[in-house]
C-alpha cells in the first residue's frame, strides 16, 4: 500500500530525464526549479505514494505538485521535480526515476546535487562543479566543457541510490555544485546550471540565472519552514486527537 506510484499522462520518447531531489545544499531542487522557469515544460504525470507527507503547498492560488514529472518539448527533456520531504524514501525515488527512465525510452539520466565544500559560504567564490558519468561519451563531452570528474567525495540521497541501482545499459551521469552549507545554496544551483546549460546547449541566459536561482532559495527556505512547522503541529494534534 506505501509503494511508490509512477503516473504519466503523456508517453515522450528518447527524452533526457534531469532530476534534481532535495539533497545538500537544496541544489538539485533550486537548479530544477530556476530550469523550469526558463523552459516552461508542462505537467505530464507525479510520483505519488502514501508515505509522503500528508501535505501539499499552494503559491500564486495554484497547488504545487510535491513530485511533478514536467516535459519541454522543445529541448525533449523529461523534469522531475520535487517540493517535498523525502526523507526515507531514497531507495523507492531512484526505483520510479529508473521507471520513468524505462516507460518514456530516456536517453539519458542527469541528476543535479550538492556536495560538500571546505569554502565558507560567505566568501564570493564561484563555486566549483563537478561530473561523474557511467558513459564514456558523456565523461568526453564534461571534460571538454572544462569540467573536472569527482574523484573523492561522499553521494547521499536519491542520485546516491540511483548510481547503485543503475544498470550499465542505463546511461546516467550527475553534475555536483559545491556547497559549503546544508542550507539552500542558490549559487551553488546556478553553477550546476550554468553546466547543464552547455552540455544540453539550451542557452539559458547568464546573468538573470543567478537572481533567479536567489528568489528561489528564499522561497524554498521559507516553504520548508512552513512545511516543518506545519508537521509539528500535526504531530501535536495526532498526538491529543481531533477531539479535546
Amino acid at each position: 500500500m506505501d509503494k511508490i506510484k509512477v503516473e504519466l499522462w503523456e508517453n515522450p520518447t528518447g527524452v533526457t530525464i534531469i532530476e534534481g531531489f532535495p539533497g545538500f545544499g537544496m541544489v538539485g531542487t533550486i537548479a530544477t526549479e530556476a530550469l523550469m522557469d526558463h523552459l516552461k515544460p508542462r505537467l505530464i504525470g507525479r510520483v505519488t505514494s502514501y508515505r509522503l507527507p500528508a501535505m501539499i503547498a499552494v503559491h500564486d492560488g495554484k497547488i504545487v505538485e510535491p513530485l511533478g514529472i514536467f516535459y519541454d518539448e522543445k529541448n525533449k527533456i523529461v523534469i522531475q521535480h520535487a517540493v517535498t520531504n523525502i526523507a526515507g524514501l531514497e531507495w523507492d525515488l531512484s526505483e520510479a526515476v529508473l521507471e520513468i527512465a524505462k516507460a518514456l525510452k530516456a536517453k539519458e539520466i542527469i541528476s543535479l546535487e550538492g556536495i560538500g565544500s571546505l569554502a565558507k559560504k560567505e566568501v564570493k567564490v564561484k563555486p566549483k562543479a563537478f561530473y561523474y558519468s557511467n558513459h564514456a561519451e558523456a565523461r568526453k563531452k564534461f571534460e571538454e566543457i572544462g569540467l573536472s570528474q569527482l574523484n573523492e567525495g561522499i553521494i547521499v540521497g536519491v542520485t546516491g541510490t540511483l548510481i547503485l541501482k543503475s544498470k550499465e545499459k542505463t546511461k546516467i551521469s550527475c553534475v555536483f555544485g559545491e556547497t559549503a552549507t546544508g542550507f539552500p545554496d542558490s549559487r551553488a544551483a546556478a553553477t550546476v546550471i550554468g553546466v547543464l546549460d552547455k552540455y544540453l546547449g539550451l542557452n539559458v541566459p547568464s546573468e538573470p540565472l543567478l537572481k533567479k536561482a536567489e528568489e528561489f532559495e528564499s522561497k524554498l527556505q521559507g516553504l520548508f519552514e512552513k512545511m516543518k512547522t506545519t508537521g509539528v503541529e500535526k504531530e501535536k494534534k495526532d498526538r491529543v486527537g481531533y477531539i479535546t
